[in-house]
């Protein structure tokens, strides 16, 4: 019985119905109040509804019954940092939000990240923003928390981008250690940029092969025609 809510719950959760996650995981905790993975659940799910009073309540209980419970640990350090409103908080994405598109979505690592205790905090969906500067794009958190930033040419492509008038939203995609990965969707292009992907394809890198009988003129003649197909 149990086994079949818990998967209710994780569907639940999955799909971004936090108040229905609250509902089937205390539902669980009936039968079961010291079920872990139903209370850490559940406070995720109160977080996610804005409601941090009672997450940060709930993970304190996790510990309590489990000292050294990780996940509690951590989220416990989340939500401590966010404010009571739903709008100040990372709310995680839906599942939908890191369906790829080409030309629209790009998952990139971050580089130089900032203080450990900021994003050993994130999980994956957490929302966070761009901001820019002369020379870098940077990865901050919805409370203004330096994150990391990108690689140079990353930052110069989005840079010029978003002068265009490109809108993105920015989600934690992984955070394992000291390898931090965002996933970035174009939401919007600047007006007449419609034919100009934010992303698009790499191309293959290949080494033309030229026969060492092949006559100089039409060695360049192949060279200058593959110059006008790329």
């Amino acid at each position: 019985m149990n086994d079949e809510l818990a998967q209710t719950a994780i569907s639940a959760a999955f799909k971004g119905k936090w108040k229905e996650a609250v509902a089937v995981n205390k539902k669980i905790l009936t039968n079961n109040p010291c079920d872990l993975d139903a209370l850490n659940r559940l406070a995720r799910a109160y977080a996610e509804c804005g409601n941090n009073r009672r997450a940060i309540a709930t993970s304190k209980k996790v510990l309590l019954l489990d000292p050294v419970n990780s996940i509690a640990s951590k989220c416990l350090t989340k939500w401590k940092s966010l404010k009571t409103t739903t709008k100040e908080s990372s709310i995680a994405g839906h599942v939908d939000d890191f369906l790829e598109e080409p030309g629209k979505t790009k998952i990139v690592k971050l580089l130089h990240l900032g203080d450990e205790k900021i994003f050993n905090c994130l999980t994956s969906g957490d929302e966070v923003k761009l901001v820019c500067h002369a020379h870098r794009v940077s990865v901050h958190s919805l409370n203004n928390k330096y994150i990391g930033r990108f690689a140079d040419d990353v930052s110069m492509r989005l840079r010029n981008l978003i002068k265009q008038g490109y809108v993105y939203k920015v989600l934690i995609k992984s955070v394992n250690g000291d390898d931090l990965k965002v996933f970035l969707r174009e939401i919007d292009r600047g007006q007449g940029m419609e034919s100009f992907p934010s992303f698009p394809a790499e191309k293959l890198a290949y080494i033309a092969y030229i026969p060492p009988h092949l006559p100089r003129h039409e060695t360049d003649t192949l060279q200058f025609s593959e110059e006008l197909q790329e």
